[in-house]
């Protein structure tokens, strides 16, 4: 839902695919979060920032990497990092006792999220992701995440981000 006074874009975004599985998802955990649809992609923290009149670090940004176990075999990482900081890979490497952390192809991030690089949410993936939820996010009353396209947002918080996500809290830069 949007709310009043919210800068929207002209088209409501609801019923797109990849946002109406965003939402869905959220309603099957309770949540009913205000959504904006922005007039212009938010393909960054930066960017999503400046449309919302935030500072980048109350944007949650959803970074997929491909986490390479010991044995060689790869799991899909979700980290949710706040928009000001960078991810220092071999720190999560070594928090999660996997040998790297690389980051994700496109086309890795499509078949693991289902979604585009730019909209990819918290949630709504086709199955769990491994999901890390960085504590710097607990510093801000509300936070943004994608919504599951590049023009549309919501707002959450870092708790609600980590019990709708199953996430773990970690200091990631």
């Amino acid at each position: 839902m949007t709310e009043p006074g919210d800068p929207v874009s002209e088209r409501d975004l609801s019923e797109h695919p990849s946002v109406a599985v965003v939402l869905s998802t959220l309603a099957a955990h309770h949540v009913r979060p205000v959504v904006r649809y922005l007039p212009d992609a938010v393909r960054t923290a930066r960017a999503a920032a400046d449309a919302l009149g935030v500072t980048p670090g109350e944007i949650a940004n959803s970074l997929v990497f491909a986490g390479r176990r010991h044995d060689g075999s790869t799991e899909p990482l979700l980290v949710l990092a706040s928009g000001g900081h960078r991810v220092d890979q071999d720190r999560i490497a070594g928090l999660l006792d996997l040998a790297a952390v690389d980051k994700a192809t496109p086309e890795e991030v499509r078949e693991w999220t289902g979604f585009a690089i730019g909209g990819v949410a918290p949630v709504g993936h086709p199955a769990p992701l491994r999901t890390v939820v960085d504590v710097t996010l607990g510093s801000f009353d509300r936070v943004w995440a994608a919504a599951g396209h590049s023009h549309s947002v919501f707002q959450t918080t870092y708790d609600e981000l980590l019990r709708i996500t199953s996430g773990k809290a970690i200091e990631v830069d």
